[in-house]
């Protein structure tokens, strides 16, 4: 009985385990230039689908106070901004190839992407 009681757990676990890491799926976001990101403890959505060959609008608004999140680094678009506290700050990009783009904070701790279809 023993036996059987910790061979149900030892599945149950290794169950656990690959749907713990491999099973999260991000949501498909249907493309559109316009996005408000909540920054607050990463960024919320971490992925935003855009258009490419028109300007696309992202604004960000920190509700974190850890001193990483306060600057937004897009590389790829050269931007760099600060994010104060409970403000909202816009960034306007427009693309101009289908890609994949980081977003990340100033330490290169938190990271988000941007997809241009």
């Amino acid at each position: 009985m023993d036996k059987l009681i910790v061979t149900l757990l030892g599945a149950a676990s290794i169950g656990f385990i690959y749907w713990f890491f491999f099973g999260k799926k991000e949501e498909a976001a249907q493309p559109k230039n316009v996005w408000s990101i909540l920054v607050e403890g990463g960024y919320k959505p971490s992925t935003v689908t855009i258009s490419h060959g028109a300007p696309a609008t992202i604004t960000f608004t920190r509700k974190d106070p850890n001193s990483c999140l306060e600057e937004i680094v897009l590389p790829d678009f050269k931007i760099k901004k600060f994010l104060p506290l409970h403000k909202a700050i816009t960034v306007t990009i427009s693309p101009v190839k289908k890609g994949t783009y980081d977003i990340h904070c100033g330490m290169n701790m938190y990271h988000g992407k941007i997809i241009v279809v």
